[in-house]
């Protein structure tokens, strides 16, 4: 009898969809799977770490490409759970500048159960990713806090990366995100970010009230081609983006949570700048490569430094 499959060290919740996009040309369309917690599964899982995306898909067509190419990275196909309400849909009607809507009127995402993840995951897992505009969207919303609660009982560390969008305007979301916060064992956040959250404040109010509700955690905060800047115990520290031709910058940041935590997975003992460094050379790989590109360790590699 084959014995089953190691469960997966990162498990990423959240929202798997379908980015249908505009090509500028009338009544043509691309359609590519997305959404912020499975990229930044994906994306681990293509940096060598076994990992999971824990959410529900379509029984269509939609549905089968997100599990398709999430199979071809190497994440565990026990996490994704199909059920027969439509995948989740953010059409970005126009390009420049991106304007978008989601079509997520009961879809697949909302009927997540945490109950049917594989028996044992919180024994293995080392990191649970949670963010993007699930937090935002009831009652998925309160299953992954649930979760969260439980991760944290059973020693397992939660990063948060809340990716800004539109949908982050519910009127329960302040507080889901106070929440998750508070919870958290790492914080990443893009300046744009700070600037949609806190809208009116300079960077270092939004800084003040972040590290007013958690202290501890390490805070990773992106700037887009000038590096990113890490808040922690020992004060800051700056680093610089990793030189590269860029493409375009789709998918950047979740390619650099993805790089902090199969780094922080990998070394648990180096310090945390040596994981930005790690997670930084991780989003130039995927700003080097057109749409949401996960890396490899090879195109880690094949970069400069």
């Amino acid at each position: 009898m084959t014995s089953p499959a190691p469960l997966p060290a990162i498990v990423s919740a959240g929202e798997a969809l379908t980015d249908l996009v505009t090509t500028g040309e009338e009544g043509l369309w691309r359609a590519h799977p997305g959404g912020a917690g499975w990229n930044v599964a994906r994306a681990c899982a293509r940096l060598g770490v076994r990992s999971a995306f824990a959410g529900a898909v379509g029984e269509d067509n939609f549905g089968d490409d997100l599990a398709r190419v999430g199979a071809r990275a190497g994440l565990d196909e026990r996490f994704l759970q199909r059920v027969p309400q439509p995948t989740l849909l953010a059409v970005v009607y126009q390009l420049d500048p991106p304007a978008y809507r989601f079509l997520g009127e009961n879809s697949a995402d909302l009927h997540f159960d945490p109950a049917r993840l594989p028996e044992g995951w919180l024994r293995a897992a080392r990191w649970l990713h949670v963010g993007g505009i699930s937090l935002a969207r009831p009652p998925l919303a309160q299953k992954l806090l649930a979760l969260v609660a439980e991760a944290k009982a059973a020693g397992v560390r939660v990063s948060f990366d809340p990716n800004a969008r539109t949908a982050h305007r519910h009127p329960d979301y302040p507080a889901t995100f106070e929440r998750v916060t508070r919870l958290s064992d790492l914080l990443k956040f893009s300046d744009e970010d700070l600037a949609f959250f806190f809208p009116g404040q300079s960077e270092e109010d939004a800084l003040r009230h972040l590290r007013g509700l958690n202290p501890r955690a390490p805070l990773v905060l992106t700037r887009g081609g000038a590096g990113a800047t890490l808040f922690h115990a020992a004060g800051r520290v700056d680093l610089p983006a990793v030189p590269v031709r860029v493409a375009d910058t789709v998918g950047a940041g979740d390619a650099l949570c993805a790089g902090l935590l199969v780094s922080a997975t990998e070394q648990p003992q180096a310090l945390w700048t040596e994981h930005l460094r790690f997670g930084l050379r991780a989003a130039a790989a995927a700003c080097a490569r057109p749409g949401a590109y996960a890396p490899t360790r090879a195109d880690l590699a094949a970069l400069p430094g």
